[in-house]
């Protein structure tokens, strides 16, 4: 016979949480399996400058895992869950080690490659940076490293120093999701990031939504006080696309500007990862 406390515990437990949490325990198992396999790639999808729409500034290399059937499992079921464990300093590796070779493949792009600040103190993502900025002196130049705004803030104490010893090298630093968790803005003077990614949430209908015109405003304000460029996140319309320009918004990215690419961008660009 269960107890009071066993009898709470079940009870505390819904049908649907229970779900919830086997699904995420077989996602999680999934993305193991297949990081195992090696059935991880990079998508590569366009950043354009305002004034230059038509050619793509840089890339950005978004991990990708393939399941067992072939598909991509999306981020959004694994990658919150993973970036503070283990698994995720594992991607960090591996999507670093992928925008290197890339980088390597192709002399004229810039890419930028995400991060959680929590690799910063893991040797395996370190060793990768470091033989891969030694092979090639004007790598740096052409690297550009995405740091999560939720970690970036949770360990300023890492993230400030490792930053200004890499820019010194030439590697440049954004923001990622600008706006979406809790920024300090004492922090992010220190920081001196080259680039804010103003998170999608305040870009989508922007056109039409006067709250999201004023909160974008805001951000684009903030990173242009501290000299750092702006990127719109999540650009799907033309409407969208002209109404930032015309703000003043420095550089965008979203599908309208060109979806994520398996196919290396030099090669055919317009192959769309689905």
């Amino acid at each position: 016979m269960k107890d009071s406390g066993q009898l709470g515990e079940d009870a505390a437990v819904s049908p649907l949480d229970y779900v919830i949490d086997q699904r995420s325990r077989q996602t999680m198992a999934v993305v193991e399996r297949a990081i195992s396999r090696g059935d991880v790639v990079l998508a590569f999808q366009p950043i354009v400058q305002a004034d230059r729409p038509a050619q793509p500034a840089f890339f950005e290399g978004l991990f990708r895992v393939i399941d067992d059937t072939g598909r991509f499992v999306p981020l959004r079921d694994f990658l919150p869950k993973a970036e503070t464990t283990e698994l995720g300093r594992r991607i960090d590796c591996i999507s670093l080690a992928l925008g290197l070779n890339a980088l390597r493949q192709d002399p004229s792009m810039r890419l930028s490659i995400n991060m959680s600040a929590r690799s910063i103190g893991n040797p395996v993502w370190i060793e990768t940076l470091r033989l891969g900025l030694a092979g090639d002196a004007l790598l740096a130049e052409r690297l550009i490293l995405e740091v999560t705004e939720s970690s970036a803030m949770d360990m300023p104490e890492l993230v400030v120093p490792f930053m200004r010893d890499l820019q010194q090298r030439g590697v440049s630093f954004a923001l990622d999701d600008f706006g979406a968790g809790h920024t300090s803005f004492r922090y992010l003077r220190e920081f001196s990031f080259d680039m804010i990614k103003i998170d999608g949430q305040f870009i989508r209908k922007i056109a039409d939504q006067p709250d999201n015109q004023v909160l974008t405003a805001a951000l684009q304000a903030i990173a242009h006080h501290f000299d750092m460029f702006t990127v719109a996140e999540s650009v799907e319309t033309a409407d969208e696309a002209a109404y930032l320009i015309e703000m003043g918004i420095d550089c965008l990215q979203g599908f309208y500007f060109g979806a994520p690419t398996i196919t290396p961008p030099w090669s055919t660009p317009n192959a769309a990862a689905r």
